[in-house]
């Protein structure tokens, strides 16, 4: 039997850097950075308490909100796909809220 060579030799040809793109990609880099520095300097200069939990949760959202935006592309979406993505992110934490705190009253006795 014959045997068929179909392959052909593949060219590659760089494209030139999105130097846009790339500067983008460093200013999110750069507020990631900062916001983690600020949750270093809080963790480590404030007492432990409800204020340091909040300033917490706020800023791990900021940085889940570059995250999706820029590397997950989302802010290049069409709105209705973000808000797909949104509404329901929203409902799921406020779910584990409510959850946690009947949670807790029952277990306190308080129901």
């Amino acid at each position: 039997m014959a045997q068929i060579n179909d392959h052909h030799d593949a060219e590659v040809t760089p494209q030139p850097a999105n130097k846009e793109h790339i500067k983008k990609i460093w200013k999110t880099a750069l507020i990631l950075g900062a916001v983690t520095a600020v949750e270093f300097i809080i963790a480590f200069t404030m007492e432990a308490n409800m204020l340091r939990i909040a300033i917490f949760i706020g800023l791990t959202v900021v940085k889940a909100f570059y995250i999706v935006a820029e590397f997950m592309h989302m802010k290049y979406e069409t709105k209705s796909l973000a808000w797909s993505v949104i509404l329901p992110t929203i409902f799921i934490v406020w779910l584990i809220i409510a959850l946690l705190t009947e949670g807790g009253q029952v277990l306190q006795g308080r129901m």
